[in-house]
């Protein structure tokens, strides 16, 4: 249903390396050198055109990559010069072989100058890898600026020197490459935090490590890229009645926040649920009816009046444009006292920070703001360490929690941590969250468990909104991802 990849910390690709090595009988520079000629295939096929490259080694196997990577390039004709960071005397084992089989090609080695010579077309950090232990200082911070400064492409071998290879974390500075390819196990810091905008386009190589390698490791995070087949529980059958595909009820729109409220609710609708109720502030309901009458709209004036809705629905999704009133607090606690499955957004999440709850029927969305108030802390504290952050969300409120952002995380108690790679810049805007929590709750309408109907909601939402972003991220609306879910659900296998 879903495709996913696993994701290893950088001490767990240690331990993948070194079984390799060990178990499997590769020897240590062989997989260096398949490392290196990935890479060096990888510049050929990007920069066809480039003839000359500078490429900034550090002194441990990253370094030794870049060494493979410069004799690949002579051997092909290329003008390659390599700036040597840190103590030359520090560099052995595989990395020296490199090293001198590179120096043994005729190729040059200069110690580190904060300069990019005139002719040069490509860059190659090969300095640190997944080796960061604190930020970058002294030649190895000028290294990292003089790359940055630079208006040539860099590839970035294993990861971009600087970022964290298990948060996704920026320290201090990192390289902004164009190109990252990583190897033996792809890492989380990847693909969340600052990850995606510092390593560019990622490509993953294996180096022919055999499976039965990886089955010594455990998965303790998974990357998804999006949805791979089609989706049973989501089949209709042809007597179908709407009955049978749920009834979201969504709680929210508070004075001037209406819109909120529908946005999820036409979701919600779009994602295949049968009926969509709204409890919104009473001057709201008839406004919402005429501007979208699939969504049955009540005015409530207090929370008693939410009984008769509650008793009919299958799932609720409460926060959308909730506010933080009196009004909003009793449906809020009202919500709260059924057994129903919730969706947890926006100003909800607000209020439980409040008054913390733990239950185990919920799936609790916040963006890095909202996941700071949850944990009484800072949204910078939450950016440094995403998964110490889903983790302790889920610890503290129960359930499944999804922190949102670039490579959005779900996490439950009982699977890998999943990463969501699906999305771009431009649904960093208004409602969007709102749309999330409408797809969500039509999922678990339609019989996902909670966990399941959060990883494909995300990739759902986030697929939709690659499409709605061919005609461009800039000036993308909430509602033009809505219009796509139709199109991303039914490719799953939805037979509407």
């Amino acid at each position: 249903m879903l495709r996913t990849y696993p994701l290893y910390t950088a001490a767990q690709v240690r331990q993948l390396d070194r079984h390799a090595i060990e178990q499997a009988g590769i020897p240590g520079y062989t997989l260096m050198s398949r490392a290196g000629k990935t890479a060096w295939d990888l510049l050929r096929n990007c920069w066809p055109d480039a003839r000359s490259l500078l490429i900034l080694c550090g002194t441990g196997n990253n370094g030794g990559d870049g060494y493979v990577i410069g004799r690949l390039a002579l051997a092909s004709g290329h003008a390659v010069l390599v700036m040597q960071l840190g103590d030359v005397e520090r560099i052995q084992g595989d990395a020296l072989t490199a090293r001198e089989a590179y120096l043994a090609a005729g190729g040059k080695v200069e110690p580190f100058t904060a300069r990019i010579p005139g002719h040069v077309e490509l860059l190659v950090d090969a300095m640190l890898g997944t080796g960061l232990e604190r930020p970058p200082a002294g030649d190895w911070l000028a290294a990292v600026e003089l790359l940055n400064a630079g208006n040539q492409p860099v590839l970035a071998v294993d990861m971009p020197t600087g970022l964290h290879a298990d948060t996704g974390r920026v320290p201090g500075v990192a390289v902004h490459a164009d190109l990252t390819v990583t190897f033996i196990g792809r890492k989380p810091g990847l693909y969340t935090g600052q990850g995606p905008e510092m390593a560019g386009k990622v490509v993953f190589d294996d180096l022919q490590v055999p499976a039965s390698v990886y089955l010594q490791v455990p998965v303790l995070a998974e990357q998804v890229t999006g949805v791979s087949n089609n989706v049973p529980v989501l089949r209709r059958s042809r007597t179908a009645h709407k009955g049978h595909h749920g009834h979201v009820l969504v709680v929210g729109g508070e004075q001037g926040m209406s819109g909120a409220a529908q946005l999820a609710g036409l979701a919600a609708l779009r994602s295949g649920a049968g009926l969509v109720s709204v409890a919104t502030r009473p001057a709201h309901a008839a406004t919402l009816s005429a501007a979208c009458p699939e969504l049955m709209c009540h005015g409530i004036s207090a929370a008693g009046e939410l009984a008769a809705l509650l008793s009919r629905a299958t799932v609720v999704a409460i926060g959308p444009g909730l506010g933080r009133s009196a009004w909003s607090r009793q449906l809020l606690s009202a919500v709260l006292q059924t057994r129903l499955p919730l969706v947890v957004d926006a100003d909800a999440l607000n209020l439980l920070a409040l008054d913390p709850d733990n239950r185990e029927n919920w799936i609790i969305t916040p963006h890095p703001g909202e996941a700071a108030r949850l944990l009484g802390r800072r949204a910078a504290e939450i950016q440094q360490d995403r998964f110490a952050a889903v983790h302790a969300l889920v610890e503290r409120y129960g359930g499944t929690a999804v922190l949102k952002g670039a490579g959005s995380l779900v996490c439950t108690t009982d699977r890998p941590v999943a990463v969501c790679t699906v999305g771009n810049p431009g649904m960093a805007t208004a409602g969007m969250g709102d749309v999330l929590t409408g797809v969500i709750a039509a999922l678990v309408a339609q019989g996902l468990s909670l966990p399941d109907a959060a990883i494909l909601g995300v990739c759902l939402h986030g697929q939709a909104g690659d499409r709605a972003a061919v005609a461009g991220e800039r000036g993308l609306l909430a509602r033009d991802l809505i219009d796509e879910l139709r199109h991303v659900i039914n490719a799953q296998g939805e037979t509407a």
